[in-house]
C-alpha cells in the first residue's frame, strides 16, 4: 500500500474509500475523498483493501529516467527532473511558497511556507503521471512577503523553463499577492505556452484544503491550447470545477472562501471541470467561452525591468491631501478614486504640484465595474488639466504594476502615458458591459 493507491479503510464499522495520501506519522492513514476532503484515521485495529494500485500513476523506477529527459540541459541547474515517458507533455512547476506549499509550524501552531516544489508532488500523488516534470523553487515565501525583485526572479525562472522545452509552467502562489504577480509576468512576458498561477485558500492539514484539486485542474490547464497568464482557482465551494481567470483582470474577493477568485468586469476565460471519481485523468475537461491567445500565436520573449518606486493612494472622504506627500519625489503614483475617477478637490493643486516633479499619476476607479471618465464633471476635466492619466477600467493592483513596467521600459512621459491607454496584456477592456447585458457563456 502506497501513496496513490486507491483504498478502502474500514475501522470501528466506519468505512471510507479514496486516495491514499502521505501521511506525517505511522499511526495514522490519510485518504483523500471523492469529495474533495481529506480523512485521517487510526491504523490500529483497522482493516485495509487496495481497491486500484498507482490511481494517478506514481511510476517506478523504470518510469523514472531523468537521462532519457525531453528538456534541453539549459536551465539544468536550478531544477529537479522526474520521470519521463513519451506521449506526456513537459510541465514546469515553479514554487514560489503560500498555502498549497505549507505546513503546520508546530513551534507557533500557525501555517507556515516551507515545502520545495518536489514535495509539493510527494504530497500531492494526483500530479503524477500527468505530465513530464520539471521542477524548481523561485522562493519559499507566504504572499504577504512577495515583492518585485521576486516578480523578476520568477519571470527569467519562467523565461528559462519555457527556453528549455516546457509545453506549459504552473507557478505555485500565495493567494493573496497572487493578483499582482499574475500582473507583472503578464507584462513582463511574452508566452507561447500557458502559465498557470495556483494555490490554496485552505492548507493541507485541513480536511477541507483545496490544494489538490487546485493543482490538477492548473496542470491540466498548462497543456490547454491558451497561452496566456492565468490564475486557476475553484469556481464554487464544491469540489467539481476550477475557474481560468485571466491575470491581469482577476481579484482576490473573499479572505477565506475556495472560491474567493473572480474576473472583473467578465466571466472567467474558462473553466477545468474536476472528475467525480477521485479526479482521475480522463475525468479533467478543460474548456474556454472567451477568446484567447493561442498557444505559439507569440515568441517568447522578457522584458523583467520595473521601476519600484510606485505607490497607490486610495482615496476616501475625509482622507487629507497630506497622504500625497508620501508620493513626493516618486517615479509614478497611482491613485485609487471615487466613481468615474473622482477627489476631493483640495487635492487637485498638490496633483498638478508632483505631475510638475515628473511624477507619473493614473487616476482608477474604486468601482469593481465600469471604467474612469474624467470628462463628465468639473473635477474631472480639472484633473485632466492637471496632468493625470485616465486609467480606464485597469484594476487598481494592475494599474500599479502596469505603471512600474511601464516607466521602467518607456523613453519618455508620452510613451509612459501611450503605454498605460494600451492593452498590453488583455489588462484594458474596449468597452465596459454591464453584466446584465453580457451574453451567457453558452452563448459565445
Amino acid at each position: 500500500m502506497n501513496p496513490g493507491d486507491r483504498v478502502r479503510l474500514t475501522r470501528d464499522g466506519r468505512t471510507h474509500e479514496g486516495v491514499l495520501l502521505p501521511s506525517t506519522t505511522d499511526d495514522h492513514a490519510v485518504l483523500k475523498l471523492d469529495g474533495g476532503y481529506n480523512v485521517g484515521v487510526e491504523r490500529a485495529n483497522a482493516t485495509v483493501e487496495v481497491v486500484e494500485a498507482d490511481v494517478y500513476d506514481v511510476g517506478s523506477e523504470e518510469d523514472d529516467d531523468s537521462s532519457t529527459g525531453e528538456f534541453s540541459e539549459e536551465a539544468e541547474k536550478a531544477t529537479t527532473t522526474w520521470g519521463f515517458k513519451e506521449g506526456r507533455q513537459r510541465i514546469s512547476l515553479i514554487s514560489t511558497g503560500g498555502t498549497i506549499a505549507s505546513t503546520v509550524d508546530y513551534r507557533t501552531g500557525a501555517v507556515t511556507s516551507r515545502f520545495e516544489a518536489d514535495d509539493i508532488i510527494r504530497a500531492i500523488p494526483q500530479l503524477r503521471g500527468r505530465a513530464n516534470w520539471r521542477s524548481r523553487v523561485v522562493d519559499t515565501i507566504l504572499s504577504e512577503n512577495m515583492t518585485p525583485d521576486v516578480w523578476q526572479d520568477l519571470a527569467h525562472a519562467v523565461h528559462e523553463e519555457i527556453e528549455a522545452g516546457a509545453d506549459g509552467v504552473v507557478v505555485m502562489h500565495g493567494t493573496d499577492t497572487m493578483q499582482f504577480s499574475t500582473s507583472a509576468l503578464a507584462f513582463m512576458i511574452d508566452t507561447p505556452v500557458p502559465v498557470v498561477f495556483t494555490g490554496s485558500q485552505r492548507s493541507a492539514d485541513r480536511p477541507s484544503s483545496d490544494n489538490v484539486m487546485n493543482a490538477v485542474c492548473a496542470v491540466e490547464a498548462a497543456k490547454s491550447d491558451c497561452a496566456e497568464v492565468l490564475v486557476c482557482m475553484h469556481a464554487s465551494e464544491s469540489d467539481d470545477r476550477c475557474a481560468l481567470h485571466r491575470g491581469t483582470r482577476v481579484r482576490k474577493n473573499h479572505t477565506s472562501r475556495r472560491d474567493a477568485f473572480e474576473t472583473v468586469g467578465a466571466d472567467p476565460l474558462g473553466t477545468v471541470a474536476y472528475g467525480g471519481d477521485g479526479g482521475s485523468a480522463d475525468a479533467i475537461d478543460v474548456r474556454f467561452r472567451r477568446e484567447h491567445t493561442a498557444r505559439g500565436a507569440v515568441d517568447l520573449d522578457v522584458a523583467p525591468d520595473l521601476e519600484t518606486d510606485v505607490e497607490l493612494v486610495k482615496f476616501t472622504p475625509g482622507t487629507s491631501k497630506a497622504v500625497l506627500d508620501a508620493a513626493a519625489g516618486s517615479a509614478g503614483l497611482v491613485i485609487e478614486g471615487t466613481g468615474l475617477g473622482h477627489v476631493h478637490t483640495d487635492w487637485i493643486p498638490r496633483i498638478a504640484e508632483l505631475v510638475e516633479s515628473g511624477t507619473e499619476v493614473v487616476l482608477t476607479s474604486q468601482c469593481l465595474g465600469g471604467r474612469v471618465c474624467d470628462r463628465v464633471y468639473d473635477t474631472g476635466r480639472d484633473l485632466l488639466d492637471a496632468g493625470v492619466i485616465e486609467g480606464e477600467d485597469l484594476l487598481p493592483g494592475t494599474a500599479k504594476v502596469k505603471l512600474m513596467w511601464a516607466l521602467a521600459n518607456a523613453e519618455n512621459s508620452e510613451d509612459v502615458a501611450a503605454a498605460m491607454g494600451t492593452p498590453l496584456a488583455s489588462e484594458l477592456t474596449e468597452r465596459s458591459v454591464p453584466a446584465e447585458n453580457r451574453p451567457a457563456p453558452e452563448a459565445r
